[in-house]
Parts: C-alpha cells; structure tokens; sequence
C-alpha cells in the first residue's frame, strides 16, 4: 500500500510505501513545542519506505539526536528521525496524510507528559464549526 501527503501550502509532498510499524499519538513536551498542539500523531515506516515527491524540508536538529522535518514555506511538521531512539525510522506527522480520517492510531505514548485537561475533552461543548457570538 502506497500513502501520500503533504503541508498545507502543498510545497512539500511525499509517499510512503508497505505496512507502518505502530501509529500513535505522542503526549510529550518536545512534541507540544514543535508542534504548538496539545498531542501530536505519528505513523512509522522504514526510513526507506519514506520519500518526498516535490519540494524539500527544512531540518530541524533538536536534542538528543532528534531530527524534525517542516515545510520551509508554511511550517507544516512533516517528518521525525531519530537514529538513537528509533534506527531506520521516519515517523509521519499522520494528519498530514490524505488519508488522515482513515488512519487511527493504535496507542498513546508519553502519556506522563499530557496536559492535565486533556481526559476532560469530552466533557467540553462542541461545535460543527466556529461558534457565532
């Protein structure tokens, strides 16, 4: 099975190849700065099983041999390596896939990081779009 994807500016788009090794969504503080979102979601290939089709990623080199991959034009997170922690893994940034709403994660991780209020999501009002007033 072929995934593709890409930033939200389209600059940057890539595919990924075969069957992910996990997806989850990751809690931790390193995630939540990079990101600016509560939790971030993270599908795993071999790192030859990722390419990028068009256009190509800034690198970030971040703390304990972390490697994170954006869109230099509109700063979509795209791409984590991390030779140390995961050898021969790219790990997606999943909502960027197409296929975003079809890919559920497995697990959550870090959990001992999660913000506080995040058991609580259920019980907040919702909306099908931005309130009026």
């Amino acid at each position: 099975m072929t995934r593709s994807g890409g930033c939200q500016c389209g600059g940057v788009r890539y595919e990924a190849t075969g069957e992910p090794h996990h997806h989850a969504v990751c809690h931790c503080a390193d995630c939540r700065a990079s990101a600016g979102a509560p939790m971030v979601g993270w599908i795993a290939f071999d790192a030859d099983q990722v390419r990028v089709t068009q256009g190509a990623p800034t690198t970030y080199a971040g703390k304990n041999g972390a490697r994170r991959q954006f869109c230099p034009a509109c700063g979509t997170g795209l791409f984590y390596t991390n030779a140390e922690i995961l050898p021969g893994i790219t790990e997606i940034q999943s909502a960027t896939l197409d296929t975003a709403a079809q890919e559920t994660p497995q697990a959550q991780i870090q959990l001992a990081d999660r913000l506080p209020w995040i058991d609580q999501l259920d019980t907040l009002a919702r909306f099908d779009r931005f309130p009026e007033g």
